[in-house]
Protein backbone atom coordinates (compact mmCIF):
# COMPACT_ATOMS: atom_id res chain seq x y z
CA UNK A 1 0.00 0.00 0.00
CA UNK A 2 1.20 3.41 -1.14
CA UNK A 3 2.57 6.11 1.65
CA UNK A 4 0.46 8.69 -0.08
CA UNK A 5 -2.92 5.91 -0.03
CA UNK A 6 -6.08 7.25 2.04
CA UNK A 7 -4.72 4.27 4.71
CA UNK A 8 -1.30 3.90 3.78
CA UNK A 9 0.13 7.21 5.47
CA UNK A 10 -0.12 4.95 8.79
CA UNK A 11 1.71 2.50 7.41
CA UNK A 12 4.35 4.99 7.95
CA UNK A 13 6.27 4.78 11.67
CA UNK A 14 7.09 8.60 11.60
CA UNK A 15 3.41 9.27 10.84
CA UNK A 16 2.05 6.68 13.37
CA UNK A 17 4.22 8.17 15.98
CA UNK A 18 2.44 12.02 15.07
CA UNK A 19 -0.55 10.29 15.18
CA UNK A 20 0.14 9.06 19.01
CA UNK A 21 0.74 12.39 20.07
CA UNK A 22 -2.86 13.43 18.45
CA UNK A 23 -4.35 10.74 20.00
CA UNK A 24 -3.04 11.73 23.31
CA UNK A 25 -3.70 15.13 23.54
CA UNK A 26 -7.50 15.20 21.99
CA UNK A 27 -8.13 11.86 24.19
CA UNK A 28 -7.60 14.25 27.24
CA UNK A 29 -8.94 17.44 26.07
CA UNK A 30 -12.05 15.64 25.48
CA UNK A 31 -11.88 13.68 28.57
CA UNK A 32 -11.41 16.89 30.76
CA UNK A 33 -14.45 18.77 29.37
CA UNK A 34 -16.64 16.09 30.70
CA UNK A 35 -14.80 16.27 33.71
CA UNK A 36 -15.36 20.31 33.77
CA UNK A 37 -19.51 20.04 33.84
CA UNK A 38 -18.90 17.42 36.67
CA UNK A 39 -16.53 20.27 38.55
CA UNK A 40 -19.19 22.87 37.91
CA UNK A 41 -22.30 21.36 38.69
CA UNK A 42 -20.23 19.57 41.81
CA UNK A 43 -18.66 23.19 43.23
CA UNK A 44 -21.91 25.23 42.02
CA UNK A 45 -19.57 27.65 39.57
CA UNK A 46 -21.18 30.83 37.87
CA UNK A 47 -20.74 31.31 34.36
CA UNK A 48 -17.49 33.64 35.35
CA UNK A 49 -15.68 30.91 36.94
CA UNK A 50 -16.94 28.33 34.57
CA UNK A 51 -15.09 30.94 31.33
CA UNK A 52 -12.48 30.95 33.53
CA UNK A 53 -11.60 27.54 33.19
CA UNK A 54 -11.49 27.93 29.49
CA UNK A 55 -9.34 31.48 29.96
CA UNK A 56 -6.86 29.78 32.01
CA UNK A 57 -6.72 27.00 29.98
CA UNK A 58 -5.98 29.66 26.75
CA UNK A 59 -4.05 32.56 28.46
CA UNK A 60 -0.84 30.01 29.08
CA UNK A 61 -1.14 28.96 25.69
CA UNK A 62 -1.28 32.77 24.29
CA UNK A 63 1.76 33.31 25.98
CA UNK A 64 4.05 30.88 24.43
CA UNK A 65 2.67 30.42 21.58
CA UNK A 66 5.06 32.63 19.37
CA UNK A 67 8.73 31.92 20.67
CA UNK A 68 7.42 28.28 20.59
CA UNK A 69 6.35 28.30 16.80
CA UNK A 70 10.41 30.25 16.50
CA UNK A 71 11.84 27.57 18.80
CA UNK A 72 10.17 24.69 16.64
CA UNK A 73 11.28 26.34 13.59
CA UNK A 74 15.41 26.21 14.66
CA UNK A 75 15.85 23.15 17.42
CA UNK A 76 14.71 19.40 17.68
CA UNK A 77 11.01 19.47 17.32
CA UNK A 78 10.98 15.27 18.61
CA UNK A 79 12.29 16.83 22.23
CA UNK A 80 9.02 19.10 22.68
CA UNK A 81 6.83 16.55 22.07
CA UNK A 82 8.43 14.22 24.76
CA UNK A 83 8.02 17.09 27.01
CA UNK A 84 4.59 17.95 26.04
CA UNK A 85 3.31 14.25 26.53
CA UNK A 86 4.98 14.34 30.35
CA UNK A 87 3.67 17.35 30.67
CA UNK A 88 0.35 15.47 30.08
CA UNK A 89 0.85 12.99 32.90
CA UNK A 90 1.68 15.88 35.22
CA UNK A 91 -1.56 17.63 34.88
CA UNK A 92 -3.63 14.32 34.96
CA UNK A 93 -2.29 13.61 38.20
CA UNK A 94 -2.80 17.61 39.28
CA UNK A 95 -6.71 16.70 38.28
CA UNK A 96 -7.04 13.93 40.16
CA UNK A 97 -5.92 15.65 43.17
CA UNK A 98 -8.43 18.61 43.09
CA UNK A 99 -10.81 19.98 45.62
CA UNK A 100 -12.16 23.11 44.46
CA UNK A 101 -12.78 25.03 41.15
CA UNK A 102 -9.83 27.24 41.63
CA UNK A 103 -7.31 24.75 41.64
CA UNK A 104 -9.22 23.73 38.36
CA UNK A 105 -8.41 26.41 36.90
CA UNK A 106 -4.91 26.04 37.88
CA UNK A 107 -4.61 22.51 35.99
CA UNK A 108 -6.09 23.76 32.94
CA UNK A 109 -3.29 26.12 32.76
CA UNK A 110 -0.69 23.65 32.98
CA UNK A 111 -3.35 21.50 30.49
CA UNK A 112 -3.04 24.43 27.94
CA UNK A 113 0.80 24.17 28.32
CA UNK A 114 0.90 20.55 27.42
CA UNK A 115 -1.51 20.96 24.19
CA UNK A 116 0.50 24.01 23.09
CA UNK A 117 3.58 21.55 23.16
CA UNK A 118 2.25 19.04 21.68
CA UNK A 119 -0.15 20.74 19.14
CA UNK A 120 1.93 23.11 17.51
CA UNK A 121 5.27 21.03 17.08
CA UNK A 122 3.02 18.13 15.72
CA UNK A 123 1.35 19.42 13.03
CA UNK A 124 4.19 21.55 11.97
CA UNK A 125 6.16 18.42 11.89
CA UNK A 126 2.95 16.77 10.00
CA UNK A 127 2.85 19.21 7.50
CA UNK A 128 7.05 19.19 7.12
CA UNK A 129 7.28 15.59 6.24
CA UNK A 130 4.70 15.08 4.02
CA UNK A 131 5.16 13.80 0.49
CA UNK A 132 4.81 16.46 -2.03
CA UNK A 133 1.30 16.54 -3.32
CA UNK A 134 -0.32 14.78 -0.22
CA UNK A 135 -0.05 17.90 2.43
CA UNK A 136 -3.59 17.96 2.52
CA UNK A 137 -4.19 13.95 3.17
CA UNK A 138 -1.54 13.93 5.58
CA UNK A 139 -2.87 16.90 7.56
CA UNK A 140 -6.70 15.44 7.39
CA UNK A 141 -5.70 12.18 8.47
CA UNK A 142 -3.59 13.52 11.17
CA UNK A 143 -6.85 15.81 12.34
CA UNK A 144 -8.67 12.64 11.53
CA UNK A 145 -6.53 10.78 14.39
CA UNK A 146 -7.64 13.58 16.80
CA UNK A 147 -11.26 13.57 16.09
CA UNK A 148 -10.98 10.22 16.51
CA UNK A 149 -9.58 10.44 19.82
CA UNK A 150 -11.42 13.01 20.92
CA UNK A 151 -14.57 10.23 20.05
CA UNK A 152 -12.90 7.98 22.19
CA UNK A 153 -12.45 10.44 25.14
CA UNK A 154 -15.86 11.23 24.66
CA UNK A 155 -17.18 7.60 24.82
CA UNK A 156 -14.51 6.19 27.17
CA UNK A 157 -13.76 9.05 29.06
CA UNK A 158 -17.61 9.32 29.75
CA UNK A 159 -17.75 5.81 30.92
CA UNK A 160 -14.82 5.93 33.10
CA UNK A 161 -15.87 9.18 34.72
CA UNK A 162 -19.65 7.94 34.78
CA UNK A 163 -18.47 4.61 36.73
CA UNK A 164 -14.76 5.36 38.67
CA UNK A 165 -14.88 9.29 38.70
CA UNK A 166 -11.63 11.27 38.58
CA UNK A 167 -8.88 9.04 39.72
CA UNK A 168 -8.73 5.93 37.53
CA UNK A 169 -9.72 8.07 34.74
CA UNK A 170 -6.75 10.25 34.89
CA UNK A 171 -5.08 7.43 35.40
CA UNK A 172 -5.70 5.40 31.98
CA UNK A 173 -4.85 8.71 30.38
CA UNK A 174 -1.55 8.85 31.93
CA UNK A 175 -1.22 5.36 30.43
CA UNK A 176 -1.96 6.56 26.90
CA UNK A 177 0.74 9.54 27.06
CA UNK A 178 3.22 7.23 28.09
CA UNK A 179 2.90 5.27 25.43
CA UNK A 180 2.55 8.26 22.54
CA UNK A 181 6.23 9.31 24.61
CA UNK A 182 7.33 5.75 23.77
CA UNK A 183 6.62 6.05 20.09
CA UNK A 184 8.18 8.90 19.26
CA UNK A 185 11.11 8.43 21.40
CA UNK A 186 11.79 5.42 19.40
CA UNK A 187 10.01 5.77 15.53
CA UNK A 188 10.41 10.10 14.92
CA UNK A 189 13.64 11.02 13.44
CA UNK A 190 15.86 13.05 15.37
CA UNK A 191 15.13 17.00 14.29
CA UNK A 192 11.96 16.56 12.27
CA UNK A 193 11.37 20.44 11.71
CA UNK A 194 14.32 23.17 12.46
CA UNK A 195 14.68 24.04 8.93
CA UNK A 196 15.53 27.63 9.11
CA UNK A 197 18.53 28.87 10.79
CA UNK A 198 17.93 31.00 13.64
CA UNK A 199 20.35 34.14 12.43
CA UNK A 200 18.31 34.13 9.12
CA UNK A 201 15.84 36.39 10.23
CA UNK A 202 14.38 37.48 14.00
CA UNK A 203 11.02 36.35 15.03
CA UNK A 204 9.21 39.52 14.58
CA UNK A 205 10.59 40.22 10.96
CA UNK A 206 9.28 36.79 10.39
CA UNK A 207 6.09 37.32 11.49
CA UNK A 208 6.05 40.52 9.96
CA UNK A 209 6.45 38.91 6.82
CA UNK A 210 3.20 36.76 7.27
CA UNK A 211 1.34 39.07 8.30
CA UNK A 212 1.81 41.19 4.97
CA UNK A 213 0.17 38.15 3.64
CA UNK A 214 -3.00 39.11 2.72
CA UNK A 215 -4.14 35.36 3.07
CA UNK A 216 -2.41 35.26 6.47
CA UNK A 217 -3.79 38.30 7.43
CA UNK A 218 -7.82 37.60 6.72
CA UNK A 219 -7.44 34.10 8.47
CA UNK A 220 -5.82 35.46 11.53
CA UNK A 221 -8.91 37.94 11.66
CA UNK A 222 -11.00 34.87 11.00
CA UNK A 223 -9.87 33.23 13.83
CA UNK A 224 -9.78 35.60 16.65
CA UNK A 225 -13.74 36.13 16.30
CA UNK A 226 -14.73 32.37 15.35
CA UNK A 227 -12.83 31.47 18.52
CA UNK A 228 -15.39 33.57 20.70
CA UNK A 229 -17.45 31.28 18.98
CA UNK A 230 -16.43 28.63 19.02
CA UNK A 231 -15.17 28.37 22.46
CA UNK A 232 -19.14 28.71 23.89
CA UNK A 233 -19.65 25.70 22.18
CA UNK A 234 -16.37 23.69 22.97
CA UNK A 235 -16.59 25.06 26.86
CA UNK A 236 -20.35 25.09 27.84
CA UNK A 237 -22.30 22.53 25.84
CA UNK A 238 -20.98 20.06 28.28
CA UNK A 239 -21.97 22.41 31.48
CA UNK A 240 -25.38 23.10 29.57
CA UNK A 241 -26.23 19.87 29.41
CA UNK A 242 -25.10 18.69 33.30
CA UNK A 243 -26.75 22.03 35.13
CA UNK A 244 -29.57 22.41 33.04
CA UNK A 245 -31.21 19.76 32.02
CA UNK A 246 -28.79 16.77 34.75
CA UNK A 247 -27.24 14.97 32.21
CA UNK A 248 -24.79 12.17 33.18
CA UNK A 249 -21.33 11.64 32.35
CA UNK A 250 -21.94 9.15 30.37
CA UNK A 251 -24.88 10.74 28.39
CA UNK A 252 -22.76 13.84 27.80
CA UNK A 253 -20.50 11.62 26.50
CA UNK A 254 -22.52 10.05 23.67
CA UNK A 255 -23.61 13.53 23.30
CA UNK A 256 -20.44 14.60 22.03
CA UNK A 257 -19.37 11.79 20.50
CA UNK A 258 -21.88 12.38 18.26
CA UNK A 259 -20.20 14.91 16.67
CA UNK A 260 -16.90 13.87 17.06
CA UNK A 261 -18.02 10.66 14.79
CA UNK A 262 -18.90 12.49 11.97
CA UNK A 263 -15.90 14.95 12.35
CA UNK A 264 -13.88 11.85 12.78
CA UNK A 265 -15.62 10.03 9.08
CA UNK A 266 -15.01 13.37 7.25
CA UNK A 267 -12.18 15.16 8.18
CA UNK A 268 -9.33 12.86 5.66
CA UNK A 269 -11.87 12.51 2.55
CA UNK A 270 -12.13 16.31 2.82
CA UNK A 271 -8.69 16.95 2.79
CA UNK A 272 -8.25 14.67 -0.07
CA UNK A 273 -11.23 17.15 -1.38
CA UNK A 274 -9.13 19.99 -0.84
CA UNK A 275 -6.27 18.70 -2.90
CA UNK A 276 -8.13 18.21 -5.69
CA UNK A 277 -10.14 21.62 -5.91
CA UNK A 278 -8.03 24.10 -3.83
CA UNK A 279 -10.14 26.73 -3.29
CA UNK A 280 -9.29 26.50 -0.02
CA UNK A 281 -11.05 29.59 1.15
CA UNK A 282 -14.37 28.73 0.31
CA UNK A 283 -14.08 25.47 2.23
CA UNK A 284 -12.82 27.62 5.66
CA UNK A 285 -16.00 30.09 4.65
CA UNK A 286 -18.69 27.00 3.82
CA UNK A 287 -17.53 25.11 7.56
CA UNK A 288 -17.60 28.74 9.81
CA UNK A 289 -21.42 29.56 8.49
CA UNK A 290 -22.10 25.63 9.51
CA UNK A 291 -20.70 26.06 12.71
CA UNK A 292 -22.86 29.20 13.32
CA UNK A 293 -25.94 26.84 12.60
CA UNK A 294 -24.81 24.37 14.28
CA UNK A 295 -24.53 26.34 17.48
CA UNK A 296 -27.48 28.59 17.11
CA UNK A 297 -29.67 25.74 16.99
CA UNK A 298 -28.29 24.40 20.77
CA UNK A 299 -30.86 26.49 22.97
CA UNK A 300 -33.86 24.87 21.03
CA UNK A 301 -32.91 22.56 23.38
CA UNK A 302 -34.89 23.96 26.30
CA UNK A 303 -38.28 24.56 23.81
CA UNK A 304 -37.88 20.74 22.71
CA UNK A 305 -37.90 19.33 25.91
CA UNK A 306 -41.24 20.41 26.34
CA UNK A 307 -42.83 18.97 22.97
CA UNK A 308 -41.17 15.72 22.16
CA UNK A 309 -41.62 13.08 24.06
CA UNK A 310 -38.97 11.54 26.20
CA UNK A 311 -37.77 7.41 26.52
CA UNK A 312 -35.53 5.54 28.11
CA UNK A 313 -32.38 3.53 25.57
CA UNK A 314 -31.10 0.38 27.63
CA UNK A 315 -31.55 -0.77 31.12
CA UNK A 316 -29.15 -0.76 34.57
CA UNK A 317 -26.34 1.56 35.51
CA UNK A 318 -25.77 2.42 31.64
CA UNK A 319 -29.61 3.35 30.85
CA UNK A 320 -30.01 6.37 28.70
CA UNK A 321 -32.88 8.62 28.81
CA UNK A 322 -33.38 10.64 25.93
CA UNK A 323 -35.40 13.34 25.45
CA UNK A 324 -36.25 16.72 23.05
CA UNK A 325 -33.38 18.54 24.85
CA UNK A 326 -31.00 15.42 24.18
CA UNK A 327 -32.11 15.09 21.02
CA UNK A 328 -31.76 18.84 20.34
CA UNK A 329 -28.00 19.22 21.61
CA UNK A 330 -27.39 15.85 19.86
CA UNK A 331 -28.06 16.81 16.21
CA UNK A 332 -26.69 20.49 17.03
CA UNK A 333 -23.62 18.80 17.50
CA UNK A 334 -23.46 16.43 14.71
CA UNK A 335 -23.85 19.58 12.40
CA UNK A 336 -20.81 21.39 13.85
CA UNK A 337 -18.72 18.06 13.51
CA UNK A 338 -19.64 18.82 9.54
CA UNK A 339 -18.54 22.12 9.27
CA UNK A 340 -15.12 21.05 11.38
CA UNK A 341 -14.57 18.45 9.06
CA UNK A 342 -14.78 21.25 5.93
CA UNK A 343 -13.02 24.30 7.51
CA UNK A 344 -10.04 22.64 9.80
CA UNK A 345 -7.75 20.60 6.48
CA UNK A 346 -8.21 23.49 4.17
CA UNK A 347 -7.46 26.21 7.12
CA UNK A 348 -4.34 24.05 8.22
CA UNK A 349 -3.09 23.63 4.61
CA UNK A 350 -3.35 27.60 4.18
CA UNK A 351 -1.26 28.80 7.02
CA UNK A 352 1.25 25.69 5.80
CA UNK A 353 1.36 27.20 2.11
CA UNK A 354 2.12 30.70 3.07
CA UNK A 355 5.07 29.33 6.46
CA UNK A 356 6.51 27.78 2.91
CA UNK A 357 6.85 30.95 1.47
CA UNK A 358 9.55 31.86 3.99
CA UNK A 359 11.04 28.13 5.31
CA UNK A 360 8.64 28.65 8.29
CA UNK A 361 5.80 26.48 8.52
CA UNK A 362 6.16 26.36 12.82
CA UNK A 363 5.42 30.40 12.93
CA UNK A 364 2.71 30.58 10.21
CA UNK A 365 1.14 27.91 12.49
CA UNK A 366 1.85 29.62 16.07
CA UNK A 367 -0.14 32.76 13.84
CA UNK A 368 -2.67 29.95 14.03
CA UNK A 369 -2.76 29.14 17.50
CA UNK A 370 -2.21 32.72 18.56
CA UNK A 371 -5.25 34.47 16.75
CA UNK A 372 -7.11 31.40 17.97
CA UNK A 373 -5.95 32.15 21.44
CA UNK A 374 -6.89 35.29 21.25
CA UNK A 375 -10.22 34.80 21.42
CA UNK A 376 -10.13 31.97 23.35
CA UNK A 377 -8.58 33.90 26.47
CA UNK A 378 -11.79 36.74 26.25
CA UNK A 379 -14.30 34.15 24.58
CA UNK A 380 -15.33 31.95 27.47
CA UNK A 381 -15.25 35.09 30.18
CA UNK A 382 -17.46 36.91 27.61
CA UNK A 383 -19.87 34.36 27.35
CA UNK A 384 -19.90 33.31 31.03
CA UNK A 385 -20.76 36.50 32.00
CA UNK A 386 -23.88 36.59 29.62
CA UNK A 387 -24.80 33.58 30.70
CA UNK A 388 -25.17 34.81 34.46
CA UNK A 389 -26.55 38.10 32.74
CA UNK A 390 -29.01 37.33 29.90
CA UNK A 391 -28.56 33.28 30.20
CA UNK A 392 -27.45 30.08 28.45
CA UNK A 393 -29.42 30.84 25.19
CA UNK A 394 -28.35 34.56 24.79
CA UNK A 395 -24.91 33.41 25.36
CA UNK A 396 -25.13 30.90 22.70
CA UNK A 397 -27.08 33.04 20.38
CA UNK A 398 -24.31 35.77 20.88
CA UNK A 399 -21.71 33.10 19.45
CA UNK A 400 -23.24 31.89 16.74
CA UNK A 401 -23.41 35.81 15.68
CA UNK A 402 -19.87 36.15 16.31
CA UNK A 403 -19.04 33.16 13.99
CA UNK A 404 -21.37 35.12 10.78
CA UNK A 405 -19.63 38.01 11.91
CA UNK A 406 -16.25 36.42 11.41
CA UNK A 407 -17.36 34.29 8.45
CA UNK A 408 -18.25 37.82 6.37
CA UNK A 409 -15.04 39.49 7.78
CA UNK A 410 -13.07 37.05 6.58
CA UNK A 411 -14.52 37.04 2.75
CA UNK A 412 -14.03 40.47 2.49
CA UNK A 413 -10.44 41.03 3.31
CA UNK A 414 -9.58 37.91 0.95
CA UNK A 415 -11.33 39.50 -1.72
CA UNK A 416 -9.79 42.99 -0.86
CA UNK A 417 -6.54 41.49 -0.88
CA UNK A 418 -7.29 39.89 -4.08
CA UNK A 419 -8.60 42.80 -6.07
CA UNK A 420 -5.61 44.90 -5.05
CA UNK A 421 -5.56 45.97 -1.40
CA UNK A 422 -2.89 43.52 -0.65
CA UNK A 423 -1.51 42.66 -3.75
CA UNK A 424 1.80 44.87 -3.52
CA UNK A 425 2.08 41.86 -0.53
CA UNK A 426 0.80 39.29 -2.11
CA UNK A 427 3.05 38.98 -4.75
CA UNK A 428 6.51 40.00 -2.52
CA UNK A 429 8.39 37.04 -0.52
Amino acid sequence: MSATSRLGVFADREFLALSGTAFARAQAYSTILIALALFADAYQTTGLVEGLFGTAFAAVQLVIVLPLGRLVDTRNAKHFLLVGLLVNVATFVGFALVSNAYEVILMRALQGFGASLLWITGSTVVGEISPDGARGKWLGSYNQVGALSSFAGDLVGGVLLHTFHTAVTFAVLSVISLVAFGLVYVFLRENPGGRKDPEEASGLETFGNLLRRPMVNSLVTFRFAFSVGKMAVILFLPIYARTEFGVSAFAIGLLLAGGKLVKAALQGWMGDLTDRLGNEHYFVLVGALTYAVGTAAIPLAGPAQDVLPAFTLGSGEFALPIDGAFLTMFVAYAIIGVADSVRLPASMSLFVMEGERFDSVASAMSLRSISWKVGQVVGPVVVGLIKDALGMAIAFWTAAGFIVVASAAFLAMYRHGRDGGGAAHADAD
